[in-house]
């Protein structure tokens, strides 16, 4: 599938600074496919579900300062893969703009609903009760992750985990319904296919 212009929906964005360089590529119309290396591995398996389920293929190579700990290297993922879903998008012609999931996963249950608005906000209402998940990961990134990417991408985007015991399935069911509504907001809506979603003239 390609936006207005005929061009394919994909980006490229590179971002380089002296706590991380980062590499990201994505498709809006693929198969889900991933090819994701942060050298934080609960990191690469969240971002692995959010691909699959989005079914956006992505790659995503990052380096970053992990002897300090993983927060550069977190948020900077976060910040160009918000770019990349930005320039991937162009002038959002054709989308549904909108997206809400709300998504079980065993005894934890979450939704998200987001918003293509170029209007960057997040919510944020996910809570854990253990500080790290792996060996790697601090759960308070999670939040850190988020905040970059709807603040990069221009997204406003509600997270909300309504009850759960297990923290990797909260914050696992956070990923998956984000993904599921990304999904929902990014694909064409073919009644509405030359038409900008907003009664604004431009997003």
């Amino acid at each position: 599938m390609s936006n207005n212009n005929g061009e394919d929906r994909t980006a490229q964005v590179s971002r380089k600074t002296k706590e991380t360089e980062i590499s990201v590529s994505i498709n809006l119309d693929g198969n889900g496919i991933a090819d994701i290396h942060t050298g934080v591995g609960f990191f690469d398996h969240m971002l692995e579900q959010l691909c699959k389920h989005s079914l956006i293929d992505m790659t995503i190579k990052a380096e970053g300062d992990l002897h300090i700990d993983a927060h550069h290297t977190v948020e900077d993922t976060g910040i160009a893969l918000g770019q990349a879903l930005k320039e991937a998008l162009g002038d959002k012609r054709g989308i549904r703009r909108y997206g809400h999931f709300d998504l079980v996963m065993d005894e934890s249950r979450s939704a998200v609903a987001l918003d293509f608005s170029n209007r960057a906000h997040l919510v944020w209402d996910v809570m854990f009760t253990v500080e790290r998940l792996g060996e790697d990961m601090e759960t308070e990134l999670f939040q850190e992750f988020f905040n970059a990417l709807a603040g990069a991408g221009g997204i406003t985007l509600h997270a909300s985990n309504y009850y759960g015991t297990n923290n990797h399935h909260i914050i696992e069911s956070v990923y998956k319904a984000c993904a599921k509504a990304m999904r929902m907001a990014v694909e064409i809506d073919p009644r509405a296919a030359n038409s900008l979603p907003t009664t604004k003239g431009a997003l």
